[in-house]
């Protein structure tokens, strides 16, 4: 069983109200996730470049009705910079499905952005067919990366070049103004950054070897998102929310309606004048939808 932390008694870095900052090992790594509420499990998997800071917006609102899991992934956030991981979409997502059966969980919801939809997507096809020993109930996919979306196909590629790599640290260690215009971008209103966001989220930055990481995960892109393609027909039984902003720069919400063919039993929900992020550009819209999905209907466990 994971080794686990009691309730901070003082918030931590990425402190979300009312949840305990816990630790689980893997492998001799140490890999952090904050945990709240109590009901069915809920797995919340961040962006690229995020971590479980990404859901203190989210964690309260979902804890009356779910018990939720935010991991940092490992690499990310303020869990170990382990070497030697594979962190292609399909390494992650097993990684994330050994991280629910260490947790004891059999039955589960997931949620994933941005790089971890497209991980969530990934670890549903792992569980088809019982054969992870685990059952997907419902897949909540927010902006998820995906083979549709041409900045993505273009952009990130590059920065896993070796040309793209040497430019993309001498831009963050040498010209470390560039990190918060980078993370500006991603809202489409930048008066709604909720206060504190930045240096939330620059709070791992004081933990060697984040910036590695990302690149790691962006010289296997091209890679991935081909397995990922191949890999979406298997996921039509899988009762899905596809949640998107109009705005977003990051991963084009046309995107949306070619990725929505491969899950006939979705819904998608598109937030009007809302970018990359709108767990935090409009939290209270998000979190009604995100809630309606998930109690509309009683599924086998």
């Amino acid at each position: 069983m994971a080794a686990e932390r009691e309730i901070s008694t003082t918030p931590f870095p990425g402190w979300s109200a009312g949840a305990e900052e816990c630790w689980m090992d893997i492998d001799g790594a140490r890999m952090r996730y904050l945990r709240a509420g109590s009901g069915p499990a809920l797995i919340l998997l961040h962006g690229l470049l995020g971590y479980s800071f990404s859901w203190r917006y989210t964690m309260p609102a979902l804890a009356p009705y779910a018990t939720v899991y935010a991991p940092d992934m490992m690499g990310a956030g303020f869990s170990d910079r382990a070497a030697g991981i594979d962190h292609s979409m399909r390494g992650t997502a097993k990684l994330v499905l050994r991280f629910a059966a260490r947790l004891g969980i059999t039955s589960f919801d997931l949620l994933g952005t941005s790089h971890g939809g497209a991980v969530a997507m990934m670890a549903a096809a792992e569980c088809l067919g019982g054969k992870a020993g685990l059952h997907l109930r419902r897949l909540v996919l927010v902006a998820p990366v995906n083979p549709y979306s041409a900045h993505g196909q273009r952009l990130a590629p590059f920065a896993g070049s070796n040309f793209g790599s040497i430019l993309f640290r001498f831009g963050v260690f040498r010209m470390s103004f560039l990190y918060p215009m980078i993370h500006a971008r991603l809202y489409y209103d930048r008066s709604r950054i909720p206060p504190g966001t930045l240096e939330g989220y620059m709070a791992p930055l004081a933990k060697p070897g984040l910036f590695d990481h990302a690149l790691s995960i962006v010289r296997t892109w091209s890679q991935d998102l081909r397995e990922l393609e191949a890999t979406l027909p298997k996921l039509a039984g899988i009762p899905t929310l596809l949640m998107w902003g109009d705005k977003d720069p990051a991963v084009y919400a046309s995107s949306a309606a070619p990725l929505a063919k491969y899950f006939p039993n979705s819904k998608l929900i598109v937030f009007p004048g809302i970018g990359h992020l709108p767990y935090e550009e409009c939290p209270e819209e998000f979190n009604r939808a995100l809630i309606e999905f998930l109690t509309r209907e009683k599924l086998p466990a």
